[in-house]
């Protein structure tokens, strides 16, 4: 339908894959969200623990876990906020900027960390329907999307 509306140098193989990428995407979140549910936690929340919890000290400056989130600071602000609330972060002055404010992992939110992602683990990030091969696939080749657009602070290799 597409290429008989738009013609066929409208590219219809470039718009069913991001379709079917959004639709993924949308699959994912909620899975994710249904799994994290019982810990009371967000897929968007998760990846801030994570964030945090893969960086070097724990903690990491607002502006940071904003970037790196890929959401507004406004959006990173509340959910930091609300990881505050539930003892998982605690909101700290920045050392090397008087009015910055840095995001620091509790112990509290490193341990339901390690319980939800068991939970994602085991579930397969609902990735079980392809195989271990496939899924690298799968990510090499989203790699080469994100790389095009400059996901990545550098070019090296990224891994799994």
């Amino acid at each position: 339908m597409w290429e008989r509306r738009w013609g066929r140098a409208s590219a219809p193989q470039a718009m069913a894959a991001a379709t079917s990428v959004m639709r993924a995407q949308q699959l994912f979140l909620a899975t994710y969200d249904e799994a994290l549910a019982p810990f009371d936690l967000s897929f968007p929340r998760f990846e801030a623990l994570t964030l945090l919890e893969f960086s070097r000290d724990g903690r990491l400056p607002m502006t940071t876990l904003s970037r790196r989130l890929m959401v507004h600071p406004t959006s990173a602000t509340h959910t930091v906020k609300r990881l505050a609330e539930q003892g998982f972060v605690a909101r700290v002055p920045n050392p090397d900027d008087g009015r910055g404010t840095l995001a620091a992992i509790t112990p509290a939110g490193r341990a339901v960390l390690a319980e939800a992602t068991a939970v994602l683990v085991a579930g397969g990030f609902a990735l079980d329907a392809l195989t271990g091969a496939e899924r690298v696939e799968l990510f090499r080749l989203l790699e080469k999307v994100r790389r095009g657009a400059r996901d990545f602070d550098d070019q090296s290799s990224a891994t799994i």
